[in-house]
């Protein structure tokens, strides 16, 4: 057992820390399995020593945000939580962090799972991922793409979407053809905006070294020495994902990631990205990796809305995480 102390410089603050009925105290308690007491602006806090250290860390953080921003509330509390249990660096998501040339940004896996993932698209040329909403399928897979580019290990980067709607029309989308696809390519710029400044973004782009495009416009192409990324494949028809997947030429990689529990395809259609993973499975080259809710790093409120509409778990939670073609 371990035990740490916190000093308040106002008693007072107490009460906008801990929140109505100790509402925000409870949520720290009840996740990390520490006792906590106040008396007098001390805050004592014991149980096992990791769980004590980052008690002590989130409450400093909560209490400095107390004194600059005034009241909290628990969704900050619940945020706080997240970002402290998962920043918890294992070898393997140390190892895993990737090397982007962009000395203001640090970018590693925030699970074992994302690490896991990371280190199938290093060691393998085509690597598939399934996994819901806000786990990082397209964001990790955009970084090691970036950072292959900047080690000169391929020669481009290729970022690809279906054109699906998703119950909205799109002919009635403002704009020429370039205008009414930007809201579905723009995720992707959206991740490769965040690692790369905007005015070298522009220069990739115009020196085609950087492309996004619509997955119909892959048909005919040979792609070379690329990192071709292959964004919300689960709307990606049968026919459409063999096309894809045989553009792929010397020296290439190939990321395919997507949810199936979001397909919005036609009804009676099958998802290209469901067929591939039953189709291509214990191909020797070919990693299929799974990510579930424990790898949701946005919000913390998505991992319980994807729970909540999922009811029982989905494919991406089931059986190992990566197949047998993957394993390392």
């Amino acid at each position: 057992m371990s035990e740490s102390t916190l000093t308040l410089s106002d008693p007072q603050l107490a009460l906008q820390l801990f929140g109505p009925q100790d509402n925000n105290l409870r949520l720290v308690r009840n996740q990390l399995a520490v006792a906590i007491t106040h008396r007098n602006g001390q805050i004592r806090i014991s149980g096992p020593a990791e769980s004590v250290r980052l008690a002590t860390e989130i409450l400093e953080r909560l209490k400095d945000k107390v004194v600059r921003h005034g009241a909290i509330g628990q969704d900050e509390v619940a945020e706080a939580l997240t970002q402290a249990t998962v920043a918890r660096v294992s070898p393997a998501i140390e190892r895993s962090e990737l090397a982007i040339g962009n000395a203001g940004r640090r970018i590693r896996p925030r699970t074992e799972g994302q690490a896991t993932y990371v280190e199938a698209i290093r060691q393998h040329d085509m690597t598939f991922c399934i996994g819901p909403a806000g786990c990082g399928k397209t964001y990790l897979a955009v970084a090691t793409a970036v950072e292959a580019l900047k080690s000169k290990s391929i020669k481009k980067i290729v970022l690809v979407r279906p054109a699906v709607e998703a119950g909205e029309s799109l002919g009635y989308l403002p704009g020429d053809l370039h205008e009414k696809l930007n809201p579905y390519l723009r995720p992707l710029l959206d991740a490769i905006n965040e690692m790369v400044d905007f005015d070298q973004v522009k220069f990739l782009r115009e020196q085609d070294l950087i492309e996004v495009i619509p997955l119909a416009y892959m048909r005919g192409r040979t792609l070379n020495q690329a990192f071709v990324i292959l964004d919300e494949a689960q709307n990606a028809t049968v026919a459409q994902m063999k096309m894809f997947l045989t553009r792929m030429g010397e020296g290439s990689k190939i990321v395919v990631s997507g949810d199936i529990t979001q397909v919005d395809l036609p009804s009676g259609v099958t998802s290209g990205l469901r067929d591939a993973v039953q189709r291509l499975h214990g191909i020797p080259g070919i990693s299929f990796i799974r990510l579930d809710e424990s790898d949701i790093v946005r919000h913390p409120l998505v991992r319980k809305i994807v729970a909540a509409y999922d009811g029982t778990r989905h494919e991406g939670s089931q059986g190992s995480r990566t197949s047998p073609a993957g394993e390392r």
